[in-house]
């Protein structure tokens, strides 16, 4: 399986892209060598990774300065998976570089109109992109979903309509992704507090990877 690099984006805040982003990495680095890149200026993965010091067994965190292309084409060189927080925006020349170079990018969503109408943007965005990559993948995440709520049972339904398409495997809204947050670790690193966590991030990872092969 060749190398790949995995982007996170969103251009609307608050939509779990870090959380996706940083226990996507953790998940991955059970498989092999992985290296997360912080490009989003609020630097928030740089702190989460920070807050844990080294003993939270989380990947290396590198800076996109200078050459975004060149950054990631020398990461990828020396490491199986790269995982990238991008910027919470669609436009610039930073998420242009990403887009072009990225194998798949991942877009987590909410289970409210505001956030779906948000995505409709990055659907835009990606098939833009896909002009200059045509192998790029992309697919949506939908996140904090709850059985028991109706919204949530019925986003499947409302995101069907977009250009990209929704992965089957989520996140579900479990507070153990705010500890793991909290305590710099991944909800892998929570023992049992984080079972089920980890098992949304296991489903999500071999789905991703099945779609690559």
């Amino acid at each position: 399986m060749a190398n790949r690099i995995i982007a996170v984006i969103n251009q609307k805040g608050g939509t779990g892209k870090t959380t996706l982003a940083l226990n996507l990495a953790a998940g991955l680095s059970k498989r092999g060598l992985v290296h997360l890149v912080d490009a989003d200026p609020q630097r928030s993965i740089t702190q989460w990774v920070g807050m844990g010091g080294g003993s939270s067994g989380l990947p290396g965190v590198a800076q996109l300065v200078g050459n975004p292309a060149a950054v990631l084409e020398k990461l990828t060189r020396s490491h199986r998976y790269v995982v990238v927080d991008c910027p919470p925006t669609v436009q610039g020349e930073m998420v242009a570089a990403i887009m072009r170079m990225a194998h798949q990018v991942l877009i987590p969503a909410l289970p409210s109109p505001i956030d779906l109408w948000a995505s409709v943007d990055m659907a835009v965005a990606v098939n833009e992109a896909k002009k200059h990559n045509p192998g790029l993948g992309a697919y949506l995440v939908l996140n904090q979903l709850e059985t028991r709520n109706a919204l949530s049972r019925d986003m499947r339904e409302a995101v069907a309509e977009f250009d990209v398409p929704v992965l089957t495997a989520s996140m579900q809204r479990r507070a153990a992704y705010r500890t793991a947050a909290v305590e710099g670790q991944s909800v892998y690193g929570l023992g049992k507090r984080g079972l089920q966590a980890v098992a949304d991030i296991e489903a999500i990872i071999e789905e991703v990877l099945c779609l690559q092969r």
